[in-house]
């Protein structure tokens, strides 16, 4: 299948869907204010009894995702449960209580500390990285990074990235995420261990509380996600065997004008196998 279909509503495409696997920013907010339609869309999913999770690529724990959705006007209503790649970090790091973490990220993500009281140590001698994004996002990019993620290969330290986005929405801007450094580590020839879209855990650990939320397991055909990165919740809606609708307003929004008109060859370039709709924005 190369064609592509376009849809204005969500209530289109939600009649067999059971459960809503919602990306947050660029979907539901741009990190500035919310989009009052899409909040109202997944409201009223969940009016008709969809279960409607928010999947999001956060460096911190839900509750914290919670406040800063509530701070923007999303209302607790819009959802049933959220689900963060920081929580699964939180994870990592709580399971190694007895070794030293370098931190390489803004202080707004010390939240994803909260609780764990770990032992917080320089390059040189920690065990292992924690990245939750460049130590100042608004003037860096992971090229300032290069000559750091040199000496954390010469000691061979392991990298966990607890944002997998490369770039996100800040208002009318895209700012770089963890995920830029993570991918430079790699190239270099680095180890990084990957928590939030478009890898595994993440849609493991969510369609678990989905299950438990419903009690009962989810058919992944009955499932949906929504998203508008390509990397990340595209594929990783893909990989996991999970249908996709396709936001073009976010990170994506230059590349999609005149999306109506590309050709079976430029579709498969763009997103390789094309998720089941495209929409510009979310709306009910």
């Amino acid at each position: 299948m190369t064609t592509l279909r376009f849809i204005e509503h969500l209530s289109e495409l939600v009649a067999d869907v059971d459960v809503v696997l919602s990306d947050i920013w660029g979907v539901v907010h741009n990190g500035l204010e919310s989009f009052p339609e899409a909040c109202a869309a997944l409201k009223t999913a969940r009016a008709e009894g969809r279960t409607v999770i928010l999947i999001t690529n956060a460096p911190r724990p839900a509750a914290s995702v919670q406040r800063q959705l509530r701070k923007l006007g999303v209302a607790d209503d819009s959802y049933d449960a959220i689900v963060s790649s920081g929580d699964l970090t939180r994870n990592f790091v709580a399971e190694r209580s007895g070794q030293s973490v370098f931190w390489l990220g803004p202080q707004r993500d010390n939240s994803i500390y909260r609780g764990l009281d770990p032992v917080f140590a320089p390059l040189e001698s920690a065990d292992y990285i924690v990245c939750t994004g460049p130590f100042d996002d608004e003037t860096e990019s992971a090229e300032d990074y290069r000559v750091m993620m040199g000496q954390a290969l010469q000691r061979k330290l392991t990298l966990v990235c607890a944002n997998p986005d490369i770039v996100v929405e800040r208002g009318d801007r895209l700012v770089y995420c963890a995920g830029a450094i993570a991918e430079l580590y790699r190239e270099l020839g680095g180890e990084v261990i990957f928590y939030g879209k478009p890898h595994r855990p993440i849609y493991e650990r969510t369609l678990a509380i989905a299950q438990a939320l419903r009690g009962a397991p989810v058919p992944l055909n009955r499932v949906l996600a929504i998203g508008d990165s390509v990397r990340t919740d595209l594929a990783g809606a893909q990989g996991f065997g999970i249908d996709c609708l396709f936001v073009t307003r976010g990170i994506h929004a230059e590349a999609f004008e005149g999306l109506d008109g590309l050709d079976a060859l430029q579709v498969r370039e763009l997103f390789g196998h094309p998720p089941r709709a495209l929409t510009r924005e979310l709306r009910w």
